[in-house]
């Protein structure tokens, strides 16, 4: 039951899509424009510096939020799978980001969703999240490969943590939260499917923060 909560929790916080009311505030639909992501990266490009600093923080905040309350309501009742519980409300917030019901379902890709968990969930995870998102950002200007990397560094420390004992979670619950990140991972890659085709093509787009975006 506590799973369920908190994916109604989390899904209730995802569904403040700040791209979508950022760009409603200036008078667009930013579906309707750039890429059609209701996301970061598409403010970015679309509505400028500002936007996408708004966007980006709006939507690592919500899910931290989510996170943080489910943590409150059921951390103290269940210390076993406090780190579980925090999986199960990013996950809502991350699928409530992503398929908004108002908007037809139409959101993001859930990426700065995700910077929230990598906040929230422990600080060990900071680093790392960060290190691989800007290092290969200002590295190679491809905000898709830097977001599935984050991707993948996550599930990778969760694994290693998770078996070198340092969530003290039983087995069950510690697959049952790599399987649900797991999970979250191959919806973020399949978000990303257009992304991953262009970047094998040599056609995916590049992003700068100093410059005028390029085509």
């Amino acid at each position: 039951m506590e799973r369920i909560l908190c994916l109604l929790v989390g899904y209730a916080f995802g569904l403040f899509q700040t791209a979508y009311i950022y760009g409603r505030m200036n008078g667009i639909d930013i579906r309707q424009h750039g890429s059609g992501n209701a996301g970061t990266t598409n403010a970015l490009r679309t509505l400028g510096k500002k936007a996408g600093a708004v966007v980006l923080v709006g939507d690592i905040v919500k899910c931290m939020l989510a996170i943080f309350v489910c943590e409150w309501i059921f951390g103290s009742n269940h210390p076993e799978m406090v780190y579980l519980v925090k999986i199960y409300a990013a996950a809502g917030a991350i699928l409530g980001h992503n398929f908004p019901f108002y908007l037809g379902f139409k959101g993001g890709k859930g990426i700065a969703a995700t910077g929230g968990l990598v906040f929230a969930f422990n600080p060990w995870f900071i680093p790392v999240g960060v290190g691989l998102f800007f290092g290969n950002f200002f590295i190679t200007h491809y905000v898709s490969i830097g977001s599935l990397l984050v991707y993948v560094g996550f599930m990778i420390q969760l694994v290693v943590m998770g078996q070198l004992g340092y969530f003290g979670m039983s087995a069950p619950h510690l697959y049952e939260m790599y399987f649900v990140t797991l999970l979250l991972a191959i919806m973020a890659f399949y978000k990303h499917r257009d992304n991953i085709s262009r970047l094998l093509n040599g056609t995916e787009r590049k992003t700068y923060l100093n410059k005028k975006n390029k085509e």
